[in-house]
């Protein structure tokens, strides 16, 4: 199990049975390199990760 496994089991259990929109995230990230500007790298990879999911030009 990774560290951040523990955070990833806290948002679904405290907020599992909410639906938000991809915008709301992006305020939320945003909001949080505000905050935390030390993992703007970090999150802008899962960004960029979440925006290319289906990039068939990503595969590996």
């Amino acid at each position: 199990m990774y560290f951040t496994d523990r955070g990833i089991e806290e948002l679904v259990e405290r907020r599992g049975g909410e639906e938000v929109s991809l915008v709301w995230l992006a305020e939320r990230l945003r909001e949080f390199v505000d905050l935390n500007p030390e993992f703007e790298t970090p999150v802008e990879r899962l960004a960029t990760w979440l925006a290319r999911l289906d990039d068939e030009d990503d595969e590996v």
